[in-house]
């Protein structure tokens, strides 16, 4: 700052604090940064003079709300056909790519100890074959993928549905 012109503005449209905006605040005081334009403001820097804050747009272009919108898609569509999920707010990151095998299903339940114990017990007593799997907790909530082979009755859905901790079964395919 101290090699810099006097009166300079300063822009700082990057990711967060690439500036050490103490030293960006002190360069205002001794007048050699005339402005501080941000769109991250902080506590150190809202509303504070010689700083001005505009509003964050980088995701509100053309562009990337289009890149946003088909994203969206392209996730919802791989949900419901291969049961993936991606970017939940809720749920984790749970993603087997496309089921190649006789069946796929779902189970959202509990993060709780057991629970795969207890699903595969009942698809094992129900003679079905589990080929691939895969079980993903984010905080209190967990998902599971689970790719078999063998046919899936409506009973054995029922079994697994009555699972105190289990809020829902889906039958992907199969």
């Amino acid at each position: 700052i101290e090699s810099m012109k006097e009166g300079v503005v300063l822009l700082n449209y990057s990711r967060d604090i690439i500036y050490d905006e103490a030293a960006v605040m002190e360069g205002i005081k001794a007048g050699r940064i005339k402005k501080y334009v941000t769109d991250f403001p902080n506590t150190l820097t809202a509303g504070k003079p010689g700083v001005i804050a505009t509003p964050h747009l980088g995701a509100s272009t053309a562009e990337s709300e289009e890149n946003c919108a088909e994203m969206a898609v392209k996730e919802i569509i791989d949900y419901l056909e291969n049961g993936n999920i991606i970017h939940s707010v809720n749920y984790p990151d749970c993603d087997m790519g496309i089921c190649g095998t006789e069946g796929r299903l779902a189970i959202l339940h509990q993060n709780s100890k057991g629970m795969i114990a207890q699903y595969t017990a009942i698809l094992g007593d129900a003679g079905i074959n589990i080929s691939d799997m895969t079980n993903k907790g984010k905080g209190d909530f967990a998902y599971s993928l689970v790719d078999y082979e063998g046919k899936l009755s409506p009973d054995t859905v029922k079994a697994l549905e009555e699972i105190p901790e289990v809020y829902k079964v889906r039958v992907i395919k199969g």
